[in-house]
């Protein structure tokens, strides 16, 4: 069974944001001043740029999360 150390539903959080962000960044917005890097009106003009920036991002406190702020416990027989 995994424990959570201090600290791991910040990071949860974190990851949480940060994937909502991609998505958000590829919302179709007609009222943007100009056409994203894709050619259409996007929430975001750098829509592939910071779509994959937002994902490794994601990715980078999902990683850190697993590593840093679970632990192993010891299983009794």
């Amino acid at each position: 069974m995994k424990t959570k150390k201090k600290g791991h539903g910040f990071m949860m959080i974190l990851t949480i944001i940060f994937t909502l962000s991609t998505i958000s960044t590829l919302i179709p917005q007609p009222s943007a001043s100009k056409a994203c890097l894709l050619g259409y009106h996007a929430h975001c003009t750098f829509t592939p740029i910071s779509t994959v920036l937002s994902l490794l991002l994601a990715a980078l406190f999902c990683v850190i999360r697993k590593k840093r702020f679970t632990q192993e416990e010891a299983e009794k027989s």
